[in-house]
């Protein structure tokens, strides 16, 4: 399993944001983080600035969202879908695409399900739940 460490991500990122601005050649995992990082483009000072991205803490009392786990997320969800892992995900995050109007939004309610499917599994200490995950994509879709 590929597990990179939070200076690893950070840089990924930053690089991606960079190559894109440049117009240089990205690897496929680039254009999707790409792809996501210009719908981002709160984040773009965060992006534009390596040493300060690997340097900054993001905490809840700060109130802001911590771009690269954002980020990070929207790619685990794309490829969750790609490769519809766990299974019936790619059917429920596309429904909910479908009763939002958007992907984009989609995937942000995702990001919820996801989070707490985390939460309960660190929790508790039993591996991630899913069937759980997808039910509570699945609810979000019909309400």
């Amino acid at each position: 399993m590929f597990e990179p460490s939070q200076h690893e991500v950070r840089l990924f990122f930053c690089e991606t944001f960079r190559k894109d601005r440049a117009k240089e050649p990205l690897t496929p995992l680039e254009a999707l983080a790409a792809d996501w990082i210009s719908q981002h483009p709160e984040y773009f000072d965060d992006l534009s600035d390596a040493d300060a991205a690997v340097a900054a803490s993001y905490t809840v009392e700060e109130g802001r969202t911590n771009p690269f786990l954002h980020l990070s997320m929207h790619l685990s969800i794309s490829e969750q879908v790609s490769i519809d892992q766990p299974r019936g995900i790619k059917q429920a995050v596309e429904l909910l695409a479908h009763r939002r109007g958007s992907m984009h939004e989609a995937q942000h309610e995702a990001m919820e399900c996801l989070g707490e499917m985390i939460w309960a599994s660190q929790r508790s200490g039993l591996p991630p739940d899913g069937e759980a995950y997808i039910e509570a994509v699945r609810r979000r879709a019909t309400r």
